[in-house]
């Protein structure tokens, strides 16, 4: 049992130390820029999977909403 932990803990290891040593930082921006050139640079993803996951959760949202009010008919 603890041969099988120590290995999980050894694979997982391996697997995500490369993630770790590298990663790389994002490029600070030059003067001027758009305003998302915040102290990071432009690395602000927020408009195509937020909108994405927001919608999603409209439509989940409206979707269990009619079948509670068709169940109750």
């Amino acid at each position: 049992m603890l041969r099988k932990w120590i290995a999980r803990v050894a694979l997982i290891t391996v697997m995500v130390l490369p993630m770790i040593a590298f990663g790389q930082d994002a490029p600070f921006p030059d003067s001027g820029g758009t305003p998302c050139d915040g102290p990071f640079g432009p690395v602000c993803p927020i408009d195509g999977g937020a909108s994405f996951l927001i919608a999603a959760g409209i439509a989940l949202g409206g979707k269990k909403a009619y079948d509670r009010i068709k169940k109750e008919e």
